[in-house]
């Protein structure tokens, strides 16, 4: 489903496109790809920029890419930068006079802060792939940082000493009991965060009790 929205008016115009992967999640099917931004010196080269903007929009409807379109004239373009980067949107697009002339867009990324002009000619095709490659990007870099901040043990003297000197996960062998997990919260103020979805395939011994225990759960402090 596509969400358009278009508000018309001053110098600056935005267009804001909810794309696909993980943006299906935000508030705007996943916050937008894109923001467009408008910068005119006449009216006529306003609606111009209006109708290169609603041709792209048109292009984006063929992808299911959502978008919108905001060019409020009460907020300034910094400010209306900062809403949108807060909201989550991972791109914005530019059109000036010279765009006009040169049929470019200027891309803007809000995952690495880059910046690239690009043709129009391919812009759904462009968006597309960077959409997915921007989804990919915070995937690997989240995976990353959970990985490197993922320890497993086998014994409760090492649990108790990586709980208190890291705030990430740990994995442990647990017995299954309610008393086992309340004696380590009460210890480390430590809880099961989630049991993966191989929980039973591993079985072994709870770092505790030394009772057997189906496999690894995950622990760590909730904050």
């Amino acid at each position: 489903m596509t969400n358009d929205y278009y508000v018309i008016g001053g110098c600056f115009l935005y267009l804001f496109l909810v794309g696909l992967c993980a943006y299906r999640f935000t508030e705007y099917q996943n916050r937008s790809l894109s923001c467009l931004k408008c910068l005119s010196n006449s009216d006529e080269e306003y609606e111009l920029i209006v109708d290169k903007l609603n041709n792209i929009a048109k292009k984006l409807k063929s992808k299911k890419i959502s978008y919108k379109i905001d060019d409020r004239k009460n907020f300034k373009p910094g400010w209306k930068f900062s809403e949108y980067e807060l909201k989550g949107v991972p791109i914005r697009l530019a059109v000036g006079p010279k765009d006009l002339k040169n049929n470019s867009i200027e891309i803007a990324r809000r995952d690495s802060l880059t910046k690239e002009i690009v043709k129009e000619n391919q812009i759904e095709n462009i968006l597309e792939e960077l959409l997915i490659e921007i989804q990919n990007n915070l995937f690997i870099k989240a995976k990353d940082f959970r990985d490197k901040n993922t320890t497993e043990v086998d014994n409760y003297d090492d649990f108790k000493n990586i709980i208190k000197a890291n705030n990430g996960f740990v994995y442990a062998h647990w017995d299954g009991t309610t008393e086992t997990e309340n004696k380590i919260k009460k210890d480390t103020k430590a809880t099961i965060r989630c049991i993966p979805m191989d929980y039973g395939k591993n079985p072994g011994r709870c770092i505790v009790t030394g009772k057997k225990s189906k496999g690894l759960v995950v622990f760590g402090k909730a904050y």
